[in-house]
This record gives structure tokens, sequence and C-alpha cells, in this order.
């Protein structure tokens, strides 16, 4: 029997491009969706939206805003998610100080000053060092880029309004992985360790020599770990 549908959802101002070493790793084994998240002007329109085009039963693997975006799938459709994995983020609300910081960016994004923007939402502190680091910084501007500032308002106001998704996983019956790059200053490992201590049936593995973009970053290693998740026995709700 063929392996569940894989549905992908990209972090904030990424694309398919984001996840290309797991969507090349697992295309042949199982169909892989790749939702879009340029639309909608919360997580709850986002969910929606990717909900309206995803098969009727899937595994959700998400990043950063997209792992936002998979937490409130699973709150609202818990029978179609067949397991879930979450990579850096924070299951918490937006605190005030930090949404203060978005409003100037949002402004220079819509003057045409996306890159700078972008340097400031992701600055390369919350990257790995290493040589690397050039590249995948470049292509984070890249795709930022293609989507543009009205997206990035879009996706910037989402998470300022973002819900409290606390009890939503505790209360999941799925199996989970939780992902964080150990240089991820934005969503810090230690977050993940509680988020996995959270869920009933949750695992967390810390990337080794990646930040904020762990999959842009360790693209093999994050393939393995998502490989070893999607490899185990589905639960029994």
């Amino acid at each position: 029997m063929r392996a569940e549908p894989l549905v992908v959802l990209p972090g904030f101002m990424a694309d398919a491009r984001l996840f290309w070493h797991q969507i090349i790793s697992f295309s042949p084994s199982r169909p892989v969706h790749v939702a879009s998240l340029a639309r909608g002007g919360t997580i709850e329109d986002m969910a929606e939206e990717v909900l309206a085009d995803a098969p009727p039963h899937f595994a959700a693997i998400g990043h950063s805003l997209g792992a936002l975006v998979a937490m409130e799938i699973l709150r609202r459709a818990p029978d179609r998610v067949s397991r879930i994995a979450l990579a850096d983020v924070s299951a918490l609300p937006e605190t005030p100080q930090v949404s203060a910081l978005r409003e100037p960016r949002i402004a220079r994004a819509r003057a045409g000053k996306l890159t700078e923007a972008m340097l400031e939402e992701i600055p390369p502190e919350a990257l790995a060092p290493g040589p690397e680091q050039t590249a995948v910084l470049a292509m984070m501007i890249e795709m930022a880029e293609d989507l543009g500032g009205e997206v990035f308002q879009r996706q910037s106001r989402a998470l300022m309004r973002r819900p409290d998704q606390q009890r939503a996983l505790r209360n999941t019956k799925v199996r989970a992985l939780l992902l964080c790059g150990e240089h991820d200053t934005i969503c810090p490992p230690r977050r993940h360790e509680f988020l996995a201590e959270l869920m009933p049936h949750a695992s967390f593995r810390m990337i080794r020599d990646a930040g904020h973009l762990s999959p842009l970053e360790q693209p093999e290693r994050v393939t393995q770990a998502l490989r070893e998740w999607l490899d185990a026995p589905l639960l029994l709700k």
C-alpha cells in the first residue's frame, strides 16, 4: 500500500525551495503536496486554505510559520492528520515587544527594502556559522523577493495575531516530531524540548550545525530525521 501523502508547509517568506531535499527524497515513495501560505491574513485563514486543497488524510511537516499553520490544522481537523512534524517554531502567542518590532519591518518591506527587513527578521546570527551561511541567506532573500512585500505584510500580521496552541498540542493523539537547529536563536532548542514534553507522543531531534533555517542548512540530516518519523508505525487514535 502506498504511504500516506505528505503536506509540506514552508516557513515565513519561504516556498518549496526550503524543503527541496525532502521533496526530492520522499516524492518517489509518497505523494508530496506543497502548500502555499501567500494568501490569508491569519493563521486560521491559512489553515482553512491548506485544508481545502489537502488530501483527505495526510502527514504534515511545517517550518516556522508553516508549523504554526500545521498546529492550527491539527486543532481544527485532527482526524485528517496522521502524524505531524514541527520545525523551528514556538507554540506561544507573540509578545507585544516582538510584535512592536514588526511594524517598522513591514514599512521597509512595503517601501522596497525587503532584503533589509528579512535580515532583521532572520539575521545571520540565527543561522549556523560557517561558509554555507552565505548561500543559505541568499536563498532566503531570493524566496522572499519572489513572494514580495505584500506577502511579507500579511504573514507578519498573521504572526502578530497567532493563537496559543499549547492546549491543542497537549491533546494531540498522533506521532509528532520536533526539529530545531542547535544555533536557532529565534526559536531555541529548549522551546522544542518543552513542546516534545507537552505532546503525548512526541520526540525531539536537535539538528547539529544548523540554525533557524535547518531544512536548508542541513538538508540531509533533516531528511533522515523525517524519514525515521515517517517510517515509524501509525498510532491508533
